[in-house]
């Protein structure tokens, strides 16, 4: 039986420890980089932001260019002007296309056809609506700067659209509308025009399609590339349920992701040459991706840049075209900007062919259970039109799904807790003969047909279902600001709340340590009622920690997202009423509410 006990205390601790990582590791990494980047911009200067040199042919390669081709992107020159003071500035450097779409607004940078103005209409940076937007792209000489944008390299065409190109709109000013695509041109010296037709779709899908007409004497061969350039990493850079990076899917290569640090240690990745996949930059919620044309062979880079001005990029280069005289190609690509949306991702990989796309969305080693829960969540969600309900609904159905084999967990424990005195006199028995204690336990246990390994499953069963309701709603932008009741506006953020300044009755400002709210003190109190329902450990070391166990949760929990601390302890609640009614049938006594009832006797 002590063995058990053991076991049953190492799998208590193992959850502490990868609980307590996201309280005392993460929660305070996350705080310092917040600090971090604010003291970084409070401190930058505009004129210390510096133009990178662009990929391959110049000091910072990003792809190695073939024998004979031009470089991938056309340089952009050694120097940059100083950095305007605010984003409307730095729009107002250069014309653009404004862009206006039920879930975008923003505009096209005409100076390289660049998509680097993009707001998300639907999300906010608060749970207060009338905060602002959330800023997805920004102009390159802003100090977030992050843009999306397509070119040429090739031979004997003159000089190729690049990040310096002006282009034209044709039929004069315009809005990029679902309805009404935006047609970008440009004429080069050479005789050779390219158009550029771009389109957007109702949610966060741009397509961009490039025809190239040669009205020169010679054949002009050509390379399209795309590249997604990033200057600032966000503040939490992947922690160990969360990726944040460069990723891609390439051909039957299949995922493939590198986390910032990775690729500032490395520098560069050169992925394996594919007709098909997609690659990107993604964050938490929101994530930049381009999807290359289908069949055509290219090669992707994973690169970082530290000398000057530090960036992020991710680019491919497609295999060259040639275009003989009179005649024109046209290719094509696609750029996702956007909130990673569950239902819309997965569409976009049905409808569009785009090679696991949904992987775009981190789901982790719990993929068959992450999921399935998320699933459930968003269809209850979608029938009783709130989140927190949906998570207390889904704890009740796990419930019933795992009731037979808790069940029998329960009655062993109820068992358990009935031959306690037996325990107890054999230990004091045998106290000094420590096999003949373990022979006559397991004797009792033989004839009182108990397993004592039984006690385990509840513990075990919850493991998965609390890292993968974890998971969901760490990563998932549906449940990102989504309510409960009361005071939890946002299920995805800790309790708001602190029992250390009365709930907010005291206007102070508590350190992160001190913000144990409601739910987590809630949850402490069911986790200490249905550890007191248990058999008692003899040994006065594991009954020491198995009283504190609740109150080191507690502290832990403070931290993780509301709508998992609503779920453990509605999950405990739910355990407790179970257990109690299996004892009370089985004969066992139940300390606590004895307790309750001698404490009320003398006054009644």
């Amino acid at each position: 039986m002590e063995k058990n006990r053991n076991f049953l205390i190492a799998m208590a601790l193992s959850i502490a420890v990868l609980v307590g990582w996201q309280f005392l590791v993460v929660g305070p990494r996350m705080e310092a980089q917040r600090i971090a980047s604010e003291n970084a911009a409070a401190t930058a200067t505009p004129g210390s932001l510096q133009t990178p040199q662009t990929p391959a042919g110049t000091a910072q390669e990003t792809i190695a260019a073939p024998a004979g081709r031009e470089s991938v992107v056309p340089s952009e020159g050694a120097a940059s002007p100083a950095a305007p003071a605010n984003r409307e500035a730095a729009l107002s450097t250069s014309p653009r296309v404004a862009i206006d779409t039920p879930a975008l607004s923003g505009s096209i940078n005409l100076v390289g056809a660049r998509l680097d103005d993009l707001r998300l209409k639907g999300y906010h940076e608060t749970v207060d609506d009338s905060s602002p937007t959330i800023v997805l792209l920004s102009p390159q000489s802003m100090q977030d700067g992050y843009f999306a944008e397509f070119g040429y390299a090739g031979q004997n065409a003159g000089t190729l659209p690049g990040p310096q190109t002006q282009w034209q709109v044709e039929g004069g000013a315009a809005t990029l509308t679902p309805a009404t695509p935006v047609t970008l041109t440009t004429t080069n010296g050479a005789g050779v025009t390219f158009t550029r037709r771009i389109s957007v779709d109702d949610r966060f899908m741009f397509t961009v399609e490039d025809t190239v007409a040669n009205a020169g004497a010679t054949p002009v061969t050509l390379s399209p590339y795309g590249r997604v350039v990033r200057f600032s990493k966000p503040q939490i850079a992947s922690t160990y349920v969360l990726f944040e990076g460069l990723l891609g899917v390439f051909g039957e290569e299949g995922l493939s992701e590198v986390k910032y640090a990775t690729i500032e240690d490395d520098g560069r990745v050169v992925q394996p040459k594919v007709s098909s996949g997609w690659l990107g930059i993604t964050d938490k919620y929101w994530a930049t991706a381009l999807v290359p044309e289908t069949a055509r062979p290219f090669q992707s880079t994973f690169s970082y840049a530290a000398t000057g001005r530090s960036y992020y990029q991710t680019d491919y280069l497609s295999d060259p075209v040639t275009i003989e005289p009179g005649a024109s190609v046209t290719t094509s690509a696609r750029t996702f900007a956007g909130a990673k949306v569950v239902d819309t991702i997965d569409d976009y990989e049905e409808s569009l062919g785009i090679q696991q796309f949904g992987q775009l969305i981190d789901w982790g080693w719990f993929y068959l259970i992450t999921r399935p829960m998320f699933h459930a969540l968003d269809f209850l969600y979608r029938v009783v039109g709130n989140f927190g309900v949906a998570i207390l609904i889904v704890t009740v159905v796990l419930k019933l799904f795992f009731f037979p084999l808790a069940n029998l967990s329960y009655k062993s424990m109820a068992r358990m807790k009935t031959i306690q005195p037996k325990v107890m006199e054999l230990r004091e028995r045998y106290k000094d003969d420590r096999t003949k204690q373990q022979q006559e336990m397991m004797r009792i246990y033989k004839e009182e047909k108990i397993n004592p390994a039984a006690g385990c499953w509840p513990i075990l069963l919850q493991i998965p279902v609390f890292f993968a309701l974890y998971k969901v709603l760490y990563i998932t932008i549906e449940m990102r600001h989504a309510p409960f009741f009361g005071w939890i506006q946002d299920l995805a953020a800790p309790d708001p709340t602190s029992v250390f300044n009365l709930f907010g009755l005291v206007p102070v400002t508590l350190p992160h340590l001190l913000m144990v709210g409601a739910w987590p003190i809630l949850m402490g109190i069911t986790m200490f009622v249905q550890m007191r329902l248990n058999p008692t450990p003899p040994d006065p070391a594991q009954q020491m920690i198995f009283n504190w166990m609740p109150v080191i949760f507690t502290f832990m929990l403070a931290s993780f997202p509301a709508g998992l601390v609503i779920y453990w302890t509605w999950n405990n609640f739910l355990s407790i009423i179970q257990q109690s009614v299996i004892m009370k049938r089985h004969g066992a006594k139940i300390e606590l509410f004895d307790s309750f009832r001698r404490k009320k006797s003398p006054q009644t």
